[in-house]
C-alpha cells in the first residue's frame, strides 16, 4: 500500500494511509497480533461476607511463574487477589486474602507473592510492612518491617532479593502540596532465599541529595531490576531517576528526567477537540520503569507535582535520552477517539503502567495510558520503537503483566465505578495469535494536520448514494464543537475522513446535544437535539446544509413540551419524499403523560408544520431502565434500537426492532395514542459480547443501513469521560435473527 500526498477536502490521503498501516501491519503480514481474549470483574473475588457493591480495585499485577494464575493489589478492599486463567478465555475467581492497612504493589518470586502494605498513621507518622504469601495455600507466612510507607515492589530476575520504593508520599493538601515534606523516601533492599525474606539483613539505601527538586525529600515511586542485578528507581515528584546496584546498594548513576517540548496538543478543557496547541518545557515526572535490555530504561511520563509530559522516554543507563516519544502516543490515542478532553488542561492521557517483555524473539514495550484506557504495543528495534497496536483496556489502567511463555499480557484497570452503576474494576487479558487485530474497528485520519479529534457518537445515518459513506454525530460532551463525521465504512478498520462543523451565523451552535441525525437526500441533514428542563435546554430539530450551516431549527410544540423529562429525543429519520415528508424521532424515555413501559414515537410535517406521535411497547428489565436510542427507515419499516442502560452481565437488552410504516399512523399531541407492534430483528447482546469478549459496554446509539442496504452500527463512548473510551463500529450480519 503505497502513501500519496495528494489532498482531498483538506483531508491528507497519506495520513489515512499511514493510519490504516498502523492498525492493520501486523496482520497484513501474517505476523501474530494481540487480541483481548477475556475480561474479569474483580468483584468475583470479593468474599461472600461482603456485599457485591463493595468498592474493589485491580492496581498492581504479576503472574505466577507458571503462567497459570495472575494476583493483584487491591487498595480499597485491603486485599490480595487472585485470578486463575489457566484458560485465558474463561477466566475464574481466585478468591482474595485481607490483609490490615493498604496494599500497594505486588511481585511473585519461587511460588511466593511478595505483598508491600503501607500501614502509616499519617502522612508523618509513616509505616509499611512487607508480606510473603503463599500462592498455592493463600496463606500470609510473614512480615518484614519496611521502615516506611512502601509504593512500588520489584524481585530480582535471578531471585536474590527484592527491592521497595519507600515513597512515604506527600501531602497534597498540606501548602498545595509543595515540596518538601518529611519524612523523605528512600530504597529497600531485602536477600531472599528460596522463597524466603531476610527481614534482618535489610538495606537502605540514601537517594537524598541527588535530584535538582528537592533533593532533602526524594519520593521513591516505582522500581525495576534487570538482569544484572541493578535497579532503576524513579523519583516522580523530583523528576529524577537513580540507577543502583542491587547487591551493594552502592549508587551507579542517577540523573533528571528532564523536559520535553509539545506541540499538536490539546490544551484546553473546554468541551471540543483542538489539537493546535503547545506546551514547552514540561518536566517528565516519570512513574512507572521498566528495564528495555540491561542498557537501557523506559520510563512513562505520567506527572504528577509540576510536569506530565504525556508520553514515554527509553534512556541510556546513563541517562542519556535514546528516544522521546514527545506527542506522538496521544495522537494516536485521538485517532481512536480516545482523548479525554476532560484532562487537556491537565496532563492528557497520563501514560502509567509499562511492561517489557520478549515473544518469540521480538522484545515488546507495553505503554498504558490511564486516562484514555488504552494500551500501545511497541516493536523495541534498538532505536526509535515502532507503534505496531493499540490495545483497549478497562478504565484506568494502572499496570500490565506479560507472560511470554503463554502468549499472554494483561493489564490491571483500577477504576471501580460501582456507585455510578457504570464499568467495574476489571483484569484483562490478551493473547498472542495469527491475526487480523480485533481493534481498532473505527479510526480517524489527518485533517489540515493534525488528526480528526472524535468520541461520543450518538448517531448515526447514509449517504443515500454511495455505499459504505456513513455520517456520525456527536453529543453535548463536545457541546462547543457540534460536528458530522464522515465515515468510510469500505476499509478496515473504517476510517473517518472528515468532519463537517455544525455552525450557525458562521459560530459553532453550541449549547447542543445532538442524539440523532439523518440524510436530507439534498446533500444536508436533519438533526434531533435532546433537550434538558433542569439546564434549560429545548427539545428540538434542526436541519443544517452540506456545510453544517443551520438552515431551519423547529422548537416541539408547547402541549408536549410540557410533559417532557430530561430524556428526550435519541434519533430521527425521514418517511416519505417531497411534501408527503414526514420526520420521526424516537423518545428515550417515558414523559410524564406516558404510561410506564410505554414511549413515544413523534412525528413532525415540515411542509406542513403538523406534529403528531405514536407509542411504542418496550421490553421489560429487571434491572435499570430501558429506552429508545436510534430510529432509521428502510424499505417499508422503521428500524429502532431498544436497549437498557446495564453493561458487562448485567445487560440483557440490546435489540433491533422494526415497526411496519403502515403502523405509523400519528394522532394529534395531547390525545390518545395508538401503539404500534414491534418486531425483532436482530439481538446485538452476542455482537457487543464477541467484539469486546465479554466486557459489554451500554451505550449503542448509532445504527444505519448504507446506500447498498448494509446494516451498520456504533456505541457512544462518553467522551472517555468514567468510561472505557472504547468505541465500538461494525457491519452487522442481519441474516444472524433469534
Amino acid at each position: 500500500m503505497a502513501i500519496v500526498s495528494k489532498m482531498n477536502g483538506g483531508v491528507c490521503l497519506a495520513a489515512v494511509t499511514a493510519v490504516l498501516l498502523t492498525a492493520t501491519a501486523m496482520s497484513a503480514s501474517a505476523e501474530p497480533v494481540f487480541n483481548r481474549s477475556a475480561s474479569f470483574p474483580v468483584a468475583q473475588n470479593l468474599p461472600d461476607d461482603v456485599d457485591l457493591s463493595t468498592e474493589t480495585s485491580s492496581e498492581i499485577i504479576a503472574a505466577s511463574e507458571d503462567g497459570m494464575t495472575l494476583v493483584y493489589s487491591d487498595s480499597p478492599l485491603g486485599a490480595i487477589g487472585f485470578v486463575d486463567i489457566a484458560d485465558p478465555k474463561a477466566p475464574k475467581a481466585g478468591g482474595s486474602v485481607r490483609v490490615e492497612g493498604e496494599p500497594t504493589s505486588v511481585t511473585v518470586k519461587g511460588g511466593k507473592a511478595f505483598l508491600a502494605v503501607n500501614t502509616s498513621e499519617d502522612y508523618v507518622n509513616t509505616s509499611g510492612q512487607l508480606l510473603t504469601i503463599d500462592m498455592e495455600s493463600h496463606e500470609i507466612e510473614a512480615s518484614c518491617d519496611l521502615g516506611g510507607q512502601p509504593d512500588s515492589v520489584a524481585a530480582a530476575p535471578d531471585g536474590s532479593f527484592l527491592t521497595v520504593a519507600i515513597e512515604n508520599e506527600r501531602n497534597e493538601d498540606l501548602d498545595d502540596g509543595k515540596l518538601p515534606q518529611m519524612p523523605a523516601g528512600d530504597l529497600v533492599i531485602l536477600p531472599l532465599s528460596e522463597g524466603a525474606v531476610d527481614c534482618g539483613a535489610i538495606m537502605h539505601v540514601d537517594v537524598t541529595g541527588l535530584a535538582e527538586i528537592a533533593p532533602e525529600d526524594p519520593e521513591p515511586e516505582f522500581v525495576d531490576v534487570n538482569s544484572k542485578g541493578e535497579i532503576a528507581l524513579t523519583l516522580q515528584e523530583n523528576n529524577h531517576i537513580v540507577i543502583v546496584d542491587g547487591k551493594s546498594g552502592e549508587i551507579i548513576s542517577h540523573f533528571s528526567a528532564g523536559t520535553v517540548d509539545l506541540d499538536g496538543i490539546d490544551v484546553e478543557k473546554d468541551g471540543k477537540l483542538d489539537f493546535t496547541g503547545s506546551l514547552k518545557g514540561l518536566k517528565r515526572e516519570p512513574d512507572t520503569v521498566k528495564w528495555v535490555d540491561d542498557d537501557r530504561i523506559v520510563v512513562a511520563n505520567e506527572g504528577d507535582y509540576e510536569g506530565g509530559s504525556r508520553g514515554f522516554t527509553i534512556f541510556t543507563r546513563d541517562g542519556e535520552v535514546a528516544y522521546e516519544s514527545g506527542a506522538s502516543f496521544e495522537r494516536e490515542i485521538v485517532r481512536l477517539g480516545m482523548f479525554p478532553d476532560k484532562r487537556a488542561g491537565k496532563k492528557g492521557v497520563e501514560p502509567e503502567g509499562l511492561a517489557v517483555a520478549e515473544f518469540d524473539g521480538q522484545n515488546y514495550i507495553f505503554v498504558l495510558s490511564e486516562r484514555a484506557s488504552v494500551m500501545g504495543v511497541y516493536r523495541d528495534t534498538g532505536g526509535d520503537p515502532e507503534l505496531v497496536q493499540m490495545l483497549p483496556s478497562g478504565v484506568a489502567p494502572e499496570s500490565a503483566v506479560a507472560i511470554p511463555s503463554r502468549g499472554l499480557v494483561a493489564t490491571a484497570n483500577e477504576a471501580d465505578l460501582v456507585e455510578d452503576g457504570a464499568a467495574r474494576s476489571h483484569v484483562m487479558v490478551y493473547q498472542l495469535g495469527d491475526g487480523p487485530a480485533d481493534f481498532p474497528q473505527i479510526v480517524s485520519a489527518d485533517k489540515d494536520g493534525s488528526p480528526i479529534g472524535w468520541g461520543a457518537m450518538s448517531g448515526l445515518t447514509a449517504d443515500p448514494e454511495v455505499p459504505g459513506k456513513l455520517y456520525a454525530i456527536n453529543d453535548s460532551f463536545y457541546a462547543n464543537q457540534p460536528s458530522i463525521f464522515v465515515i468510510d465504512a469500505n476499509q478496515t478498520p473504517a476510517v473517518i475522513t472528515d468532519v463537517i462543523r455544525v455552525t450557525k451565523d458562521g459560530a459553532p451552535l453550541a449549547g447542543r446535544d445532538q442524539e440523532g441525525i439523518a440524510a436530507d437526500g439534498q446533500g444536508g441533514f436533519w438533526i434531533a437535539n435532546e433537550g434538558n428542563p433542569e439546564k434549560e435546554l429545548f427539545h428540538a430539530i434542526y436541519h443544517v446544509d452540506a456545510t453544517g450551516a443551520l438552515v431551519e431549527e423547529v422548537a416541539i410544540p408547547e402541549d408536549l413540551n410540557a410533559q417532557q423529562v430530561r430524556f428526550g429525543f435519541e434519533g430521527i429519520t425521514l418517511v416519505g419524499e417531497g411534501g408527503d415528508m414526514t420526520l420521526w424521532m424516537a423518545v428515550q424515555r417515558e414523559w410524564k403523560d406516558d404510561e410506564k413501559g410505554f414511549v413515544k414515537l413523534v412525528s413532525y410535517k415540515p411542509a406542513t408544520g403538523e406534529w403528531g406521535a405514536v407509542s411504542y411497547p418496550l421490553d421489560a428489565s429487571e434491572k435499570g431502565w430501558v429506552g429508545l436510542s436510534e430510529i432509521v427507515t428502510h424499505e417499508g419499516a422503521v428500524y429502532v434500537i431498544e436497549r437498557d442502560n446495564q453493561i458487562g452481565d448485567a445487560a440483557s437488552i440490546k435489540k433491533l426492532y422494526k415497526v411496519a410504516i403502515d403502523e405509523l399512523q400519528p394522532a394529534p399531541i395531547g390525545g390518545e395514542l395508538p401503539v404500534v407492534s414491534k418486531e425483532l430483528v436482530h439481538d446485538f447482546l452476542p455482537d457487543l459480547a464477541s467484539l469486546t469478549n465479554g466486557y459489554v459496554v451500554d451505550k449503542l446509539e448509532g445504527f444505519t443501513f448504507d446506500a447498498a442496504g448494509n446494516a451498520f452500527a456504533i456505541t457512544d463512548n462518553d467522551g472517555v469521560d468514567d468510561s472505557s473510551g472504547e468505541t465500538l463500529f461494525w457491519k452487522i450480519d442481519m441474516t444472524a435473527t433469534n
